[in-house]
């Protein structure tokens, strides 16, 4: 049998006479002659000075690094970008995120593929860069593993607990007349105390859990807070774990299986998790060549109970779940009912089910319940099909009971439309809250409605409106809303042929979503429909329209733009 070398890439750009202008130029920087004998492993990451969520990567970046050099490797540093969700929701801004999604992808391949790298660490801290960072592991397929920087820690004001969540509701509520200004400062002021991403079980967390779940990230490293004095062990282990992986030779694509994907589907599920994840997952088996849909989130979720009571759904932020016993013991609580393939492999060589069996949990905790009392009998979310949304599209059931809803649809083509509506009083209860040309194509983008949403809760109508979108919703969004509604308006989609006032009807119990129109008039409609003039023509938002699949294949990038 052929043994794997550890230096099959770098040798490549590195061994021989013909390579000594690259010696050179690595030289320049540092390198020595014994670093370039050793493999070359990339520690990938996304700090930016823009927001908490990854603030402190670089730091995090010098703890792997040690943990490369001291099990044998050289690692280099590499930086990518990052858009905060949380800093850009409601504006034109927030178009860039999920296109950021790509970008990041694409710059770690190019950087993987051009520099002659032998292995990997992805460090990943905001939304976009969780899901890219396991998308470019996948698409390299260099022995690699991903680590999540870490929640923020929660802020505290008048004796509650604050994340990002409540200071969108306070907005809501500031519109209504429910708060006064000093109030809303008081929120702002202390909702966000250091760094780290947002601290519910919003997309960030979301996705680092079901990294772990896919085994790709170390089970129970993501756990571990932003600013908890244990991430730095936590770095330099994940740093000696890649060599282990590049000389045993394990690569991502023999991790990541149809079932490991399933095991992430269900953590999602268990979680109360972010309606993100359904995008990023598509996207993630696109990347690892295994055919899922949109419909196979479905079942996945019939057959999870919600087992951690975390915010926006619940009660409690990620410090809470570290605190209980982590990730860890999330999955050792789904093993117990059943619900996790337990013999999933992960990066530390152990399986999912001798990962959880090393969880801890911490007497009296209330964070992960146990399976006789579910926060709820069933996931998070839901895939509905009908009229409306031919190819599908995602409700969140976390955070509230209702499963119908009949009202009179309110029509917006911008998010800024809807929120001014919301914020100047203009939606009544019963109102189905309609935004549509906000999905990949039409945005391009597909802008997140946390400002929509939680302007929305905090004016006190979260249990009388419903919201159906063609853009996505933040992680910490909550009440009866719908999202990713495909194909899109952009894509002459039926939500293309609504108009104020007509009859919508939302049946979670059928998997339903409709207007209460005839085939015919539906075609008839669309039959007048054409195109809106493209919003840009140049630069990589046209690009990114031009090349983006429907959302109910993961909003993916190809050739084709299929």
């Amino acid at each position: 049998m052929a043994t794997f070398d550890p230096r099959q890439n770098s040798r490549t750009i590195l061994e021989g006479r013909d390579r000594a202008p690259a010696r050179a130029m690595l030289k320049a920087v540092g390198f020595t002659d014994e670093d370039l004998s050793r493999p070359l492993v990339g520690v990938a990451h996304s700090w930016i000075e823009y927001g908490p969520c990854n603030y402190h990567m670089r730091d995090l970046a010098v703890h792997i690094k040690e943990g490369v050099r001291a099990a044998g490797g050289t690692p280099i540093e590499i930086n990518t970008v990052s858009i905060s969700d949380g800093i850009t929701m409601g504006t034109e801004a927030m178009k860039a995120s999920l296109i950021s999604r790509e970008v990041i992808t694409d710059s770690i391949e190019l950087v993987g593929r051009g520099e002659g790298l032998d292995a990997l660490v992805v460090l990943v801290g905001c939304d976009k860069t969780i899901p890219a960072g396991a998308m470019a592991l996948l698409r390299l397929n260099l022995p690699g593993l991903a680590l999540y920087g870490g929640s923020i820690m929660p802020g505290h004001w008048c004796g509650r607990d604050l994340t990002i969540m409540e200071v969108f509701e306070a907005v809501g509520a500031h519109a209504a007349g429910k708060i006064d200004d000093d109030e809303l400062r008081q929120i702002e002021n202390f909702a966000c105390p250091g760094a780290g991403a947002c601290g519910g079980q919003y997309t960030a967390n979301t996705m680092a859990m079901a990294l772990e779940f896919l085994g790709i990230a170390p089970m129970g490293s993501g756990s571990v807070p932003a600013v908890d004095p244990r991430k730095a062990d936590v770095a330099r282990r994940c740093g000696s774990l890649v060599m282990d992986l590049l000389r045993r030779g394990v690569r991502p694509r023999e991790i990541v299986t149809r079932q490991s994907l399933e095991n992430a589907m269900a953590g999602v599920a268990a979680s109360g998790g972010s309606t993100n994840a359904v995008l990023h997952l598509l996207a993630i088996a696109h990347e690892a060549g295994i055919d899922l849909s949109i419909e196979d989130f479905d079942p996945v979720n019939q057959r999870t109970p919600i087992l951690a009571d975390l915010r926006p759904g619940g009660r409690y932020v990620a410090v809470d779940l570290d605190r209980a016993g982590g990730i860890q013991l999330v999955a050792q609580r789904m093993l117990e009912g059943g619900y996790l393939d337990g013999s999933q492999q992960t990066v530390t060589g152990r399986t999912i089910a001798e990962e959880a069996a090393l969880a801890v949990e911490t007497p009296g905790q209330k964070v992960v319940r146990p399976l006789s009392e579910p926060l709820k009998p069933i996931g998070g979310l839901a895939i509905l099909k009908g009229n409306l949304a031919p190819e599908g599209c995602v409700v969140k059931l976390a955070g509230h009971d209702r499963t119908f809803h009949r009202g009179p649809a309110r029509l917006f083509d911008r998010e800024e439309d809807a929120m001014a509506a919301v914020t100047g009083g203009k939606i009544q209860a019963g109102d189905v809250v309609i935004i549509r040309y906000e999905g990949p194509r039409g945005g391009p983008g597909m802008r997140e409605m946390l400002g929509v949403t939680g302007a929305i809760v905090g004016a006190g109508l979260s249990d009388s409106v419903a919201l159906i979108t063609d853009g996505r919703f933040s992680g910490a969004t909550h009440g009866f809303m719908v999202a990713h509604v495909a194909p899109e308006a952009a894509r002459r989609g039926p939500i293309a042929a609504v108009r104020e006032g007509d009859s919508v009807v939302i049946d979670v119990e059928k998997r339903r979503l409709d207007v209460e129109l005839s085939d015919a008039e539906i075609a008839g409609r669309l039959a007048d429909w054409r195109p809106p003039a493209p919003r840009y023509t140049g630069g990589v938002f046209a690009k990114y329209a031009a090349l983006v699949s429907s959302a109910a294949r993961g909003a993916i990038t190809s050739a084709s733009g299929e």
